[in-house]
This record gives C-alpha cells, sequence and structure tokens, in this order.
C-alpha cells in the first residue's frame, strides 16, 4: 500500500485548523462544493463536488482539535479503501503544525499521482482560507 504525505505550517490556532478539517462550512471553503456530516467518531461525511463526484466516507479517528481520518466509502475506485487524515499539533497559540496523509492506495497510478498533486494545491488554498480569509471560488479549484 502506498500513502501520500504533505507536512506544512499554518499560522493559525489548532482548533481553527480542526475546523477547517472537520466541519462541512470549513471543508466548503476550501474543498468541497457541498459536504454533509457531523464530525465525530462513526459518523458518515457526504462529500459533494458534483453529480459526477458524490462521495461518502466514514470518520474512523477523531480526536477535538488533534486529529481525524476519513475513510473513503463511496468514491471512484481507486479511492477505494484508501483513507485520509490531519494531525494537528500546536507550536505556539497561533502557529499549528499540520501532518496530511491519505493512505491505502493499492499502486502509485495516474491517480495516486494526480491526487498528490491536488492535494498539495488544496492544503495551500486552506493555509490561504485560515490565514488571510481567502476562499478560492470551487470551479478553481484542483
Amino acid at each position: 500500500m502506498f500513502t501520500i504525505y504533505h507536512d506544512f505550517i499554518i499560522n493559525t490556532s489548532k482548533e481553527k485548523v480542526f475546523e477547517a478539517v472537520s466541519t462541512p462550512e470549513g471543508l466548503n471553503n476550501w474543498w468541497t462544493l457541498n459536504s454533509k456530516g457531523n464530525p465525530a467518531l462513526g459518523e458518515t461525511f457526504n462529500l459533494y463536488f458534483g453529480e459526477e463526484y458524490d462521495w461518502y466516507t466514514e470518520i474512523t479517528k477523531f480526536s477535538k482539535d488533534k486529529e481525524i481520518e476519513f475513510k473513503t466509502t463511496i468514491a471512484m475506485q481507486e479511492w477505494l479503501p484508501t483513507s485520509f487524515g490531519f494531525k494537528l499539533t500546536e507550536v505556539k497559540p497561533s502557529e499549528t503544525y499540520v501532518r496530511f496523509y491519505h493512505k491505502d492506495w493499492t499502486e502509485i497510478s495516474q491517480e495516486y499521482r494526480q491526487a498528490s498533486f491536488c492535494w498539495a494545491d488544496l492544503l495551500r488554498q486552506m493555509k490561504q482560507y485560515l490565514e488571510k480569509g481567502i476562499i478560492t471560488p470551487f470551479e478553481q479549484r484542483s
């Protein structure tokens, strides 16, 4: 199995970062078109990117303001059965170290490579959203 990793610092509190990666409103501001779900262990999240990409995940790890992991349950074939998550560590009161991963890829395929690139760009957009309040319109996101 293969894993995508991205580690970076966001200049805001871990509580704000956790909200951005665990709530529908937070996810909609940098990734999804419209997501729905309750941020809690075992809950189902709908990650909606349009009719063709109406995906579902289950929260398999959850520690408020510290860690969240989503296991993909309905998505394009290559994303099954991958999981992605965020581990947060407070460096300073307004500085958070983010360790992102997307694991359990069966091969280093074209989709894996594209996902790695897209995650890097989307995580950069999340950083801009949290640090500067910039929300990239959904149609312009990778």
